[in-house]
């Protein structure tokens, strides 16, 4: 899957989708800036500019990042690191999607095929968020967002069936989200 001109990723795979509940505590992140992933697929491209760009810091304040469901629906598929990046979660059309941590939008379109409607949220220099197949858009690049805040409304775009793609990434690479998300 390659991204339409000028259009990256920030190293996110389409798959599956979360679901809605409490936070659990991730270990103490590093300060420095993150890192693309080298030699990347298009599946796993480097994050857009904004990501890159150590100016732009997350809305986060410092110490652990906590994540919630983003929302409220059954588990589709579960994390596979050779098919499916992340977890899909099934609901209905126009559903809310919310942040699953503060941070800062990094990416907010549809120029990747595979993820419809997309959002990219930088929580800190070492997570990283996605939020594929939705219907409507809440949010723009360089806005900070809390969690539990709208982003989105979930919907089918480039997807076979209404659900929420969610997507965790440490350090670039996709990690199990039902590892980080609070059970449900």
């Amino acid at each position: 899957v390659a991204p339409q001109a000028g259009a990256t990723a920030a190293g996110v795979a389409p798959g599956a989708a979360p679901i809605a509940g409490g936070a659990v505590a991730t270990a103490p992140l590093s300060s420095g800036p993150a890192t693309p992933p080298r030699g990347a697929s298009a599946a796993t491209a480097a994050p857009p500019a904004a990501a890159a760009a150590s100016s732009d810091t997350p809305a986060a304040s410092s110490g652990p990042v906590t994540f919630s469901w983003p929302a409220r629906g059954p588990v589709l598929n579960n994390f596979d690191d050779a098919k499916n990046k992340g977890v899909n979660i099934g609901g209905t059309t126009g559903e809310t999607v919310k942040a699953a941590a503060d941070g800062r939008v990094v990416y907010a379109g549809n120029g990747l095929r595979g993820y419809g409607n997309l959002i990219i949220i930088k929580h800190d220099a070492t997570y990283l968020t996605a939020y594929a197949h939705n219907r409507a858009l809440m949010v723009k690049e360089g806005d900070a967002v809390t969690k539990g805040q709208k982003i989105a409304e979930m919907g089918n775009s480039d997807a076979d069936r209404v659900m929420l793609h969610f997507e965790v990434r440490r350090q670039g690479k996709p990690v199990d989200p039902l590892k980080y998300l609070p059970p449900q």
